[in-house]
């Protein structure tokens, strides 16, 4: 595919989104962990706070061919704001037409105009495939940090102890 246009979810893009999520969480072999639902999700990118932003990339005709999801966070050792980008997709049978490197172009763009000073995420150690994606947009490892994740009872431990 040559010819393909990224651009910002709208609220009626609920639907699909939650799609390529589930897309995604069965690629990654994590379909028995997606809970969030069409409501919780509407809610959680288009509510009162909105927690996170959708990018599309779409082809002339308007099929979905990837997303990226992300939010903000921020980084007291360059005192400025960061995109963390939570998911990237594109699927299988789109893959290797530039639409993963145009999500993550369009990304960064839309960083710098917001003053941020990088752009991370985690990828899942198995998926030589995408390594070898983020490594040839020239992304590197950050070494010596390993991801630690609260959930379930611990969280809720401190939630109510």
């Amino acid at each position: 595919m040559a010819v393909f246009r990224v651009r910002e979810a709208v609220e009626s893009d609920v639907p699909l989104v939650l799609d390529l999520i589930r897309e995604l969480a069965d690629y990654e072999r994590l379909l028995r962990e997606v809970r969030i639902t069409e409501a919780g999700l509407r809610d959680a990118l288009f509510g009162e706070r909105r927690h996170a932003e959708v990018l599309i990339a779409e082809a002339p005709g308007g099929e979905a061919l990837g997303f990226a999801l992300f939010f903000h966070n921020f980084s007291t050792f360059l005192g400025r704001p960061g995109i963390y980008l939570e998911d990237l997709f594109v699927r299988p049978e789109h893959r290797g037409a530039g639409v993963g490197r145009a999500l993550v172009a369009h990304l960064a763009r839309l960083g710098a105009a917001r003053g941020c000073g990088r752009l991370e995420w985690a990828v899942l150690n198995w998926n030589d495939a995408a390594i070898r994606f983020y490594r040839g947009l020239g992304a590197r490892p950050a070494s010596g940090w390993t991801v630690y994740r609260l959930e379930g009872d611990a969280f809720g431990r401190l939630v109510d102890p």
